[in-house]
C-alpha cells in the first residue's frame, strides 16, 4: 500500500471511530448518563484529531514538496468522512445540551409537584 493510500485510510479509521463516539454520546445523552456522553464526546474529539493530523499532514507535504496534488477518489472519501465526523461532533454537543436541558426542566416540573 502506498503512503498516500495508508495515509487516507488512517484518515478514514480515525473519523470513522470519532463518529462512532459522537453518536454514542447522543444515545447516552439521550438515556439521561451525561457523564459517559461527555467521556464520549470526549474519546471522539481524540479519534477525530488523529484524523486531522494525518490530513494536515498529507496538506504539509503538499506544500513542502508538490506531491499528493493528484486527486485520487480515496483521498475525496477520507476528506468526505473527516467532513462528516466533524458535523457529527457539532451535531452531538447539540444534542447532548437539549437533553441536559430537557432532563434539568423535567426534574424542576417533579419538585413543583412534589
Amino acid at each position: 500500500m502506498e503512503g498516500l493510500e495508508l495515509t487516507a485510510f488512517q484518515i478514514i479509521s480515525a473519523v470513522g471511530a470519532a463518529r462512532s463516539s459522537y453518536i454514542e454520546a447522543i444515545q447516552m445523552a439521550k438515556a439521561g448518563e451525561f457523564k459517559g456522553a461527555e467521556a464520549a464526546l470526549k474519546e471522539g474529539e481524540e479519534f477525530f484529531v488523529e484524523g486531522h493530523h494525518a490530513h494536515t499532514g498529507l496538506l504539509e507535504k503538499e506544500a513542502q514538496e508538490g506531491q499528493g496534488s493528484t486527486v485520487s477518489l480515496l483521498i475525496v472519501h477520507a476528506e468526505d468522512q473527516l467532513m462528516s465526523a466533524e458535523a457529527f461532533k457539532t451535531i452531538a454537543a447539540e444534542f447532548i445540551e437539549v437533553y441536559k436541558r430537557m432532563s434539568e426542566s423535567a426534574s424542576e416540573e417533579m419538585e413543583k409537584i412534589a
